[in-house]
């Protein structure tokens, strides 16, 4: 992982607008009617390469494909991992969410009422039989694809993202939760390999960190860090074996817009993060939540190598950052952890779920990575001058 060693280098977390001629293959053949079999490969194929030109174009440093060729950050794994079975109309509510659904109903029947055209159906997966592997054939596509774009282009690395073991399931197989969440991380680590095999970084995206800590009216608090410290221990196990600087892993709280006054504070989870086998975190900073929460890191230390990414533009807004307050904030860290212990980032993904109407629209998206951009130039100056 580069660090940085003569300016603040920029990237963002990973998902990003898929095209519509892809949108509406992809909703096709996830609904399981005709769709373009032989030309949708080249939709990915012809996305991700669009999608590598913009980001380098608006001036990021780490670049990656956009999760073009998945449903969404997490439920794409249903076609890469044997053992589940789908059950339709079933939804597994994180309880954090259903918390803040409950303190703001009218608000939340509003906003999730929005998503009636879905790319893909709502089914939980559920564990039927062994976990294993079976997406050899999509991740080397993923591989390939990615490499073909970055031809040509002089970007400082590149990255892949790849789910956590967590939170896209349900175990009715396995005789313990524990045995059953060793089994879909020992499934995972064959993808986690073959990404950092590829020469790419591993991103590990996993809100469900900071979902086993938070508030859950039907465990104790005791519980709750239990099953964060037996998710870190099943995700460690995952990663054994990855040199800690080919990982990058984020966080997150899940619910975009919204009043967010449920979200756990980052002092909570940050000395258990820290706890992941990675060499950067990725964490939300430009959430007006959690803005305040520099201040943790002036006690906390970081483990030698370590590199925070601090989330600079927002993905629940269509305000555009400020590059001044960019640069501001770039120093603010900088000041705390170290100018190479610095790369600014984004709070969270731009469409973790394909969507025809994403929440921030994406000539925003591509604004705010630009103001990124253009903030971590004099910041650059100022923190080498």
């Amino acid at each position: 992982m580069q660090r940085s060693t003569d300016r603040i280098l920029t990237t963002h977390v990973g998902s990003l607008a898929r095209p519509r001629p892809l949108l509406e293959q992809m909703r096709e053949k996830e609904h399981g009617r005709p769709y373009d079999v032989d030309g949708f490969p080249k939709l990915v194929t012809d996305a991700v390469a669009e999608v590598v030109d913009a980001q380098v174009a608006a001036g990021l440093d780490v670049v990656t494909d956009g999760e073009m060729s998945k449903v969404s950050f997490l439920t794409y794994v249903k076609d890469r991992l044997a053992g589940f079975d789908a059950s339709a109309g079933e939804k597994l509510m994180p309880p954090s969410w259903q918390v803040e659904i409950d303190a703001f109903p009218g608000y939340y029947a509003d906003y999730l009422g929005k998503y009636t055209e879905q790319v893909s159906p709502m089914t939980t997966m559920v564990c039927t039989g062994p976990v294993s592997y079976v997406g050899h054939d999509q991740l080397r596509t993923d591989i390939a694809n990615l490499r073909s774009a970055l031809a040509g282009h002089d970007v400082t690395e590149a990255f892949l993202p790849s789910t956590s073991p967590s939170g896209f399931g349900r175990n009715a197989f396995y005789p313990s939760e524990g045995e059953y969440l060793s089994a879909v991380a020992e499934a995972l680590r064959e993808e986690y390999l073959g990404i950092v095999d590829a020469g790419f970084l591993l991103q590990i995206d996993d809100p469900w960190l900071i979902e086993y800590l938070s508030e859950n009216p039907a465990t104790t608090p005791e519980q709750r860090r239990a099953d964060a410290e037996q998710h870190i221990e099943i995700l460690n196990h995952a990663l054994r074996g990855i040199p800690r600087e080919k990982i990058r892993l984020h966080t997150c709280y899940g619910l975009n817009h919204g009043p967010r006054i449920h979200d756990l504070d980052l002092a909570e989870i940050a000395p258990l993060m820290l706890r992941i086998n990675a060499g950067a975190y990725s964490f939300e900073v430009a959430n007006p939540r959690h803005q305040h929460e520099w201040k943790i890191w002036r006690d906390l230390p970081l483990p030698d190598g370590t590199v925070l990414i601090p989330g600079l533009i927002g993905h629940a807004t269509n305000y555009v950052e400020h590059p001044d307050l960019i640069a501001d904030t770039i120093e603010l860290y900088a000041g705390l952890v170290g100018r190479e212990n610095v790369i600014a980032g984004a709070d969270c993904g731009f469409s973790s779920r394909a969507s025809f109407k994403p929440e921030v629209h994406p000539s925003v998206v591509w604004e705010k990575f630009r103001a990124l951009a253009e903030g971590a130039r004099p910041a650059s100056a100022r923190l080498w001058r």
